[in-house]
């Protein structure tokens, strides 16, 4: 697997993938799929334990990038962030090949073809290794998608945000009850409690800054999708 380890947030779909190393642990940016998914692994550097967010396509390249050597990192957990399809089309495959335990939402978990080992609630902690991720409920998108926060000890936030936040807007919702749930719970739960330089990580597409958003939300409200 070709790794750009110089970060920019940005990955074509079939090419290589991108890792921003920080102090406790390496985050691993790859596209699979036909509609140009993200996919998360998170490996602790202590541990050398690994999380998955979203094994949504291509389960060998997923295979390729956690690796095949003595060195690789052991693969425990694949979280998925809401129950759309296109995020879980290798989550079987991935979870069966390395024995790694699942976990999603409890609203999103009967659409999953895998039931999820452990079962996601606002406010939650998922260990990997020493590391932790702070599970954040985000209705609207559908009733159970998360975002998953990590708080680098020596840095700056990092949030995934699966299909909730994008840069340019939330999510797609189906009703304008939906939209309002969304955006209220992003604005509340996201940019209420964290700051700018807090790093977003999308289930599509490229990265962004809390702080970038931050001064589209009222357009975003009035924009109504």
């Amino acid at each position: 697997m070709d790794v750009q380890e110089e970060y920019t947030g940005h990955v074509e779909p079939g090419a290589a993938a991108a890792r921003r190393t920080l102090p406790a642990v390496s985050i691993t940016k790859i596209s699979v799929g036909p509609m140009d998914n993200n996919a998360y692994l998170l490996v602790c550097s202590a541990t050398n334990e690994a999380l998955l967010i979203d094994a949504a396509n291509d389960p060998e390249r997923l295979s390729d990038l956690v690796g095949s050597d003595d060195s690789r990192p052991a693969l425990r957990t694949i979280v998925t962030t809401h129950q759309h399809g296109d995020h879980w089309q290798a989550l079987g495959a991935t979870a069966g090949a390395f024995g790694a335990n699942t976990a999603a939402h409890p609203k999103d978990a009967a659409a999953l073809p895998v039931p999820p080992d452990f079962l996601l609630e606002h406010g939650d902690t998922l260990s990997f290794g020493q590391c932790q991720l702070e599970i954040i409920h985000l209705r609207g998108h559908t009733p159970g998608s998360i975002a998953l926060l990590y708080r680098d000890p020596a840095g700056v936030g990092h949030l995934f945000t699966g299909d909730s936040l994008f840069p340019g807007g939330v999510g797609k919702t189906g009703s304008p009850e939906d939209f309002t749930s969304l955006l209220n719970d992003v604005t509340e739960r996201v940019f209420d409690t964290l700051p700018d330089d807090t790093w977003f990580y999308p289930g599509h597409g490229d990265d962004s800054t809390l702080g970038t958003q931050r001064p589209h939300l009222n357009e975003w409200r009035d924009r109504g999708w």
